[in-house]
């Protein structure tokens, strides 16, 4: 006997069986569904509501007095962190990390002395809080400034090293160029080098013995040893350096003569927030502020900093 021709009970009894049993298959396996469902918006819950406490609390500040502080919110906001705009004392209570934009340092360190910021700061930078300088945010974080004009700005301190403001010469000789950054790559992956922008940026001349130091660049030693001249006590060797220092990192505080926030690599804003979960309280116990006794030049931009791409 064929197999079409084998013999079936599909009566209207089983087909009423068969019926039935789907019926209560499909109420089981819905009613299961409709159980889970609450479990499973909790845990879809519990997730939004983590990740939004993990945001909240990741709340970077950035100091707007003047400068590039909207394109460092723009590049925080790429990755999914909230930038809160910084212009009161009180306001540094609101967030665990800092970052002090590129910008005209003249006019904001007049700024931040007219909003009596400069004490709250310097004690943001001796609680430990992650705190980084980016052009006039170095000059900021430095603990002494050469290569200005007598009567200059306030500083906040806590880098040790000696910036040299205006080291790359005027707005016009502003430039781009491509920076090695091996420290960079090894934790936030990506090729070794990054495009710094240098916008009448500053260079670093000397570091102290717990600075780390994450790029430099190379100039002719003629204009090094310029620089070098501005110091109070030059180093016997400093003709033969070759290299100056952009980029650096000492403790609690990250500090880069160029402009990261101008570009749409955004590898030191993550290096950054990952900083603020590896400084200890007790990175702030190696650390001296600046009394502020340094100056720097009076000279000004006319309009913020350009964007680029």
């Amino acid at each position: 006997m064929g197999l079409n021709h084998y013999p079936t009970f599909h009566t209207e009894h089983h087909r009423k069986r068969k019926a039935r049993g789907w019926e209560l298959e499909s109420y089981f396996n819905f009613s299961f569904w409709r159980l889970s469902l609450p479990l499973f918006q909790h845990q879809r819950s519990r997730r939004a509501g983590l990740c939004f406490s993990l945001a909240a609390n990741m709340a970077v500040g950035v100091l707007a007095l003047q400068g590039s502080f909207n394109e460092h919110i723009a590049a925080l906001r790429k990755l999914g962190v909230k930038g809160v705009e910084i212009r009161k004392p009180e306001q540094l209570e609101q967030v665990g990390s800092l970052i002090i934009p590129g910008g005209e340092s003249t006019t904001m360190a007049k700024l931040a002395e007219y909003h009596n910021l400069f004490p709250a700061l310097r004690e943001f930078v001796k609680l430990g809080k992650p705190v980084w300088g980016t052009c006039a945010g170095l000059i900021f974080l430095a603990n002494k400034a050469v290569g200005q004009k007598t009567g200059g700005q306030e500083l906040v301190g806590g880098l040790d090293c000696t910036v040299h403001r205006n080291f790359f010469g005027s707005q016009i000789q502003s430039f781009e160029t491509e920076l090695s950054v091996p420290e960079l790559a090894a934790k936030e992956g990506g090729p070794e080098i990054f495009r710094g922008v240098f916008i009448r940026a500053p260079a670093i001349l000397e570091v102290g013995p717990k600075v780390e130091v994450l790029a430099d660049y190379p100039v002719p030693s003629g204009k090094l040893l310029d620089s070098i001249s501005a110091l109070e006590a030059p180093q016997e060797n400093a003709g033969s350096e070759k290299k100056v220092i952009v980029a650096v990192k000492q403790g609690n505080l990250l500090g880069t003569a160029f402009h990261p926030e101008l570009t749409a690599d955004t590898r030191w804003h993550s290096y950054f927030l990952k900083m603020t979960s590896e400084v200890g309280e007790e990175a702030s116990s190696s650390i001296s502020v600046a009394g502020g006794e340094d100056t720097c030049s009076n000279e000004q931009l006319g309009n913020d900093l350009p964007i680029y791409q």
